[in-house]
């Protein structure tokens, strides 16, 4: 097996499983970490055909005691999901097979096939892009799963949220008692409840690496949060993301974005702001471990710090906008 050190990783009864799942005279050749999973260890397999060629999959597992009671909820939601996914024209991976109470495996894990594409976090080509997700969360959220899947969790209270070292207190406050409020009612829809740039793949040709012009998506990936819940949830967490990513400003313009592609958001104002509000008062709790995988992606600007300070200001938009 290539890449023996990395291959080592994946324990035997793991490789076992791994194995009753490949075709007649296939064999693994090689395995490779795969960097940017915050809750799981992804590993792409290198599996060898009977015709002497390659092919790849990629093996999700649980590691982390500490997470192998959410894993089976996880593994479960997320292969039903890539089902209800084949078909529709979603780029999503393809599940392969799935063991979500470490039943045969060392750890709760999930094999799929592999996507092409990378990740693209920088600011420049972001205008050509932003268009593009919008309109690729419209498709997702117009996805009708034959079996439901559970509904949304709400990821904030208004007596957790964290309210930034600066902040205007008063504009938090105010923010805050819009999620104090029950939830408005809402038409239901198919979510991937973490749609934002870390989990789209973008095929970028040579010439074009920043996707300043030719950039496609190639792939939707990890679809363990999938839900069922108003459209505006997706929306808002994706506004909030391009927010702390590239500055307040495109975390509003998705939001439009969104709309120009045909998506729908609750009819008045009031239900809109208590969804775009929920998801930045969220990530007050967590900013720290939000911003870090980013710089480790090679934003090292965006300390926790600066972090705090553009989720200030896109939470100040998005109540001034009322």
């Amino acid at each position: 097996m290539t890449n023996h050190d990395e291959a080592a990783t994946v324990r035997p009864l793991t490789l076992a499983w791994v194995r009753r799942h490949l075709e007649a005279g296939e064999r693994i050749v090689g395995a490779e970490a795969l960097h940017g999973g915050a809750t799981a260890d992804m590993r792409r397999l290198t599996i060898g055909t009977r015709d002497g060629g390659t092919r790849d999959l990629v093996l999700r597992s649980f590691v982390d005691p500490t997470r192998q009671g959410p894993a089976e909820d996880l593994l479960h939601r997320e292969a039903d999901a890539l089902n209800t996914l084949t078909g529709t024209g979603v780029p999503a991976p393809g599940l392969v097979a799935v063991d979500p109470t470490a039943a045969h495996c060392e750890y709760p894990s999930l094999l799929m096939t592999p996507l092409t594409g990378r990740t693209v976090l920088g600011d420049e080509g972001l205008e050509t892009r932003l268009p593009l997700l919008a309109r690729q969360l419209v498709a997702v959220h117009a996805v009708r799963p034959a079996v439901r899947p559970r509904e949304y969790v709400a990821l904030t209270t208004a007596d957790t949220v964290v309210t930034p070292e600066g902040a205007d207190a008063a504009v938090w406050a105010a923010a805050i008692d819009v999620i104090r409020k029950p939830a408005p009612r809402y038409e239901g829809r198919f979510l991937h409840r973490d749609f934002q740039p870390g989990n789209v793949l973008f095929g970028l040709p040579p010439e074009d690496p920043a996707g300043a012009a030719g950039a496609r998506i190639t792939g939707v990936v990890d679809w363990a949060a999938a839900s069922w819940g108003p459209a505006d949830l997706d929306v808002a967490h994706c506004s909030t993301n391009l927010a702390l990513l590239h500055g307040p400003v495109w975390g509003m313009r998705f939001i439009e974005a969104y709309q120009e592609a045909g998506g729908m958001l609750a009819a008045t104002a009031d239900e809109r702001l208590y969804w775009q509000v929920r998801e930045p008062l969220a990530f007050s709790e967590e900013v720290q471990w939000v911003a870090q995988p980013w710089r480790e992606a090679g934003r090292t600007e965006l300390t926790t710090r600066a972090v705090e300070e553009r989720l200030d200001a896109y939470v100040t938009s998005l109540m001034d906008a009322l």
